[in-house]
């Protein structure tokens, strides 16, 4: 049975300014379907949502909804007048159900009781009697149980579940989702998305969180070139089908390019030489350079940035406490960083990962304990609320004021518009004035800023919210060849899974479970042990959900022994010396050949008494190098083994 239309939308165009972010776009949505939006930042993801729900209007194209179908639209950035209370704000989506409510509580609370019978007579009608009964258990299955804490004292992550919770109130036939995972911890996240995995509801959504979309999404739209790519499967299916379109339209730009060098060589020539049928070539050779000049290959950006040397010594924290009156961060936690450890953060929203970083930094000082940091390192930090600049500033000249060049090391040097063309800053886009940039594109800027500066030691506090897929996978692919230190905060999985090589679990009241592996494995052990039922919002219509398999790397080399020389109780190779004793084998493999091929040759009776001399000088020195290695190499082995 066909599943009928609830959103058709045809020749949509959207422009602001100058920039096309939307020509004739059009696509429709089926009833029960689980559509996810992917695109560039700055490409008119949430401006698309915002045309739907009738925040932003536009130049043409027409939007049909199903007549009666309720929408929940959840906004990147929800927002509640200050002084309400939880509760109050529960009543501002203008459902029937909670209209009715309200006008009930106004009659009640009027002297004289102005139509209080009709008022009954409505809630009655709509069975709203145990509303404030359903708006309790709806947040407080989204952990908010806070009913009369005001607005303006939340967090962005507690604000985020309170609009969640009112467009859940509203039971829509759709949701539209703009960045539903920002601000939320991964309990959350994990939450929602098997909520959203079990619901009937129809579902449009824009995010970044790349497991969130392979396994709640069935359908994927890709916006670019002003236009939209439909597929009809999940986040998994649409990087194999994108891929095949992008190989066949470079293919078919390669052939394109091909056919219109070898036609300007012709045209090149003298009109003589070309022949009796050069006008109708010149007119095809001019079609043809149209579109050679509107056909691009699309090839993967690659971040290149110097980091500068950093030494053997990092950072160690010495039985470190920190607390805010009753709340304990850290107690007594001891931490040997290694060096090119690449370390994961993850734990609920107020668990003191933010402040951790802070005091590694210096910006918050511990309580007790010493926290010790080498002299070579050159930290580099993004944090959530670290954007400042100034928004009458060309993004060009804001990147200029730190250096007109980037060094790349080995001599390679980029001008600071050919680096921006590294984060995806084409040169129309370098020269906008920032306040024209979207959020996603302020962030890649922040970022920019962040790595031109040659860090050694990178410390990136949530630095997916906001940023589009392909920057994600472009730092993804930087920060796994990056040679220095890194630690990452982030509530995005798959980011997590792809760059670290251990996490640090902050579980609250100063507790920190280290965990040797990538946040997947993690997720595994605890899925393994944890017997705790998913809870949705009505407990009746749901049955527990298990998370799907992921696919999780194998935990590195570098992981493992870095992970062992955590507690001073312990002595385990560190990352240097286990890449010194992989280094060990093959010299001495290498020397040990050396040796037979010298003594070969000395017995075989056809040298000249000059490579006898040589080989003679050689070989005393062969010996002494191989039992220094040799010796080194037991001491390594003896460690190793333990």
């Amino acid at each position: 049975m066909a599943q009928s239309t609830i959103l058709d939308v045809r020749g949509l165009t959207k422009r602001i300014g100058s920039l096309v972010l939307m020509d004739n776009l059009s696509f429709s949505l089926a009833e029960g379907r689980k559509v996810g939006i992917i695109a560039k930042n700055g490409a008119g993801k949430s401006t698309l949502l915002n045309i739907l729900c009738g925040d932003e209007d536009y130049e043409a194209g027409e939007i049909v909804w199903r007549r009666d179908l309720r929408v929940g639209y959840l906004r990147q950035n929800p927002w509640y007048p200050e002084q309400l209370t939880v509760m109050e704000a529960c009543f501002q989506h203008g459902s029937e159900v909670a209209n009715i409510v309200q006008g009930y509580q106004q009659a009640l609370n009027t002297p004289g009781h102005p139509d209080l019978n009709l008022w009954v007579e409505r809630m009655d009608t709509a069975r709203a009697w145990d509303y404030e009964t359903r708006i309790k258990q709806v947040l407080t299955t989204l952990k908010i149980t806070g009913f009369n804490d005001k607005i303006g004292q939340l967090s962005g992550g507690q604000l985020k579940r309170v609009a969640l919770a009112n467009i859940l109130l509203t039971e829509p036939d759709l949701l539209v989702l703009d960045e539903p995972t920002n601000h939320l911890d991964l309990e959350m996240i994990e939450w929602l998305e098997r909520y959203l995995q079990q619901t009937s509801m129809s579902l449009l959504m824009v995010t970044h969180d790349r497991y969130f979309l392979d396994r709640v999404c069935n359908d994927i739209l890709e916006l670019a070139d002003h236009t939209v790519y439909s597929y009809h499967g999940n986040y998994s299916y649409y990087l194999e089908k994108r891929q095949e379109r992008i190989d066949q339209r470079n293919a078919a730009a390669e052939r394109l390019g091909s056919l219109y060098r070898k036609e300007l060589e012709w045209m090149h020539r003298s009109p003589q030489a070309r022949g009796h049928k050069a006008k109708s070539r010149e007119e095809a050779f001019y079609k043809l350079e149209e579109r050679a000049h509107n056909t691009f290959r699309e090839d993967k950006a690659r971040l290149e940035v110097k980091s500068t040397y950093i030494g053997s010594k990092i950072f160690e924290m010495s039985y470190v406490s920190k607390a805010f009156g009753d709340k304990v961060i850290l107690k007594d936690f001891y931490y040997n960083f290694a060096r090119y450890e690449k370390l994961g953060i993850v734990g609920n929203n107020g668990t003191g990962k933010t402040t951790f970083i802070k005091m590694l930094l210096g910006i918050v000082s511990p309580d007790s304990g010493r926290i010790s940091v080498g002299q070579t390192v050159r930290f580099g930090y993004y944090s959530q609320d670290g954007m400042q600049f100034n928004q009458q500033m060309r993004v060009i000249d804001a990147v200029r004021e730190i250096a007109e060049y980037v060094d790349l090391g080995k001599g390679r040097t980029l001008s600071a518009g050919q680096f921006l063309q590294k984060f995806l800053f084409p040169p129309e886009t370098q020269h906008n004035y920032i306040y024209k940039l979207s959020g996603g594109e302020l962030r890649r800027l922040y970022l920019c800023t962040v790595l031109m500066r040659s860090p050694n030691f990178l410390i990136l506090d949530e630095p997916t919210n906001d940023l589009d897929i392909v920057t994600l996978q472009v730092l993804e692919e930087y920060l796994r060849e990056f040679e220095g230190c890194v630690i990452i905060v982030s509530h995005d999985r798959y980011f997590m899974d792809k760059v670290v090589d251990h996490v640090l679990v902050f579980q609250g009241e100063g507790r920190i479970k280290d965990f040797p592996g990538n946040y997947t494995q993690y997720r595994d052990s605890v899925i393994s042990t944890d017997t705790k039922p998913f809870t949705p919002i009505d407990t009746a219509a749901y049955k527990r959900a298990k998370l799907p398999d992921e696919t999780a790397e194998k935990s590195s080399p570098r992981a493992k022994s870095a992970a062992k020389e955590r507690t001073p109780q312990q002595r385990r190779l560190s990352y240097k010396e286990k890449r010194e004793y992989e280094q060990l084998e093959r010299d001495i493999e290498a020397l040990e050949a050396e040796k037979a091929s010298i003594v070969g040759a000395l017995s075989s009776g056809t040298l000249s008494v000059e490579e006898i001399t040589a080989y003679s000088k050689r070989l005393p020195l062969l010996d002494a190098e191989l039992d220094e290695k040799s010796l080194r190499w037991l001491e390594l082995s003896e460690i190793a083994e333990k």
